[in-house]
């Protein structure tokens, strides 16, 4: 099996890798040898849940157990174990893998920034593979929120809710969106991930968007 070809069944199942690296060369948590994939949803994902068996059956947590589902299935296909970023805790280290990929970064409002989707990142799991694969290398340039000279982020919260290094105000944001004004957050997703240029290539369905901010705001 090669990366290209991974990369192509799990494309066909609406996700991307959003991440790679050899933990022999890049130390991580948790892990030793072999291959890391991180797979997070892509444009093609929301088509692909709305049309599984687990957003029809009104059970809890969908998201989670169609990537059980699927991510799993890859697994066991490709002789890989699976991981999730959900299910603890204790939880398994997700941000140290990304940010050792070389393909995530924190940004100004100290959440991760990917270099394709931006503040849309949301991993879904990862595959580890006892074999080294061959991987692209990343981009070692700058991180992108350094080369960002407006950083709308920061500006585009209406409450502002972020400021630059943190903290994340929590309870401004929920009471913000517990009112009238906070409905096209509801609606279309956080506006200051939103922003962010890079999450334009995420192709972030609307619909998506609105089911993580109702999850978001009922915990």
């Amino acid at each position: 099996m090669t990366y290209d070809q991974l990369r192509t069944e799990v494309q066909a199942q609406g996700l991307e890798i959003q991440g790679s690296l050899h933990p022999r060369h890049s130390p991580v948590a948790e892990l030793e040898g072999g291959s890391l994939i991180l797979l997070g949803t892509a444009g093609a994902f929301w088509p692909a849940f709305t049309a599984s068996p687990e957003h029809h059956d009104g059970s809890p947590d969908p998201v989670d157990r169609w990537s059980l589902r699927v991510i799993g299935r890859l697994a066991q296909r490709f002789a890989a174990t699976a991981h999730f970023p959900f299910g603890g805790p204790p939880y398994t280290p997700f941000i140290n893998w990304a940010l050792a990929s070389g393909r995530a970064f924190t940004s100004p409002l100290q959440m991760m920034v990917q270099d394709q989707v931006g503040l849309m990142i949301s991993f879904r799991g990862a595959l580890h593979f006892a074999e080294e694969i061959d991987i692209p290398p990343p981009l070692r340039g700058p991180a992108p929120c350094d080369t960002c000279a407006d950083k709308p982020c920061l500006t585009a919260c209406p409450v502002n809710a972020f400021v630059d290094g943190g903290p994340y105000q929590l309870q401004a944001c929920h009471q913000h969106l517990d009112r009238a004004e906070g409905a096209t957050c509801m609606a279309q997703g956080c506006l200051a991930r939103r922003a962010c240029p890079l999450s334009q290539g995420a192709n972030r369905d609307f619909l998506q968007s609105s089911h993580h901010m109702r999850y978001f705001h009922s915990i």
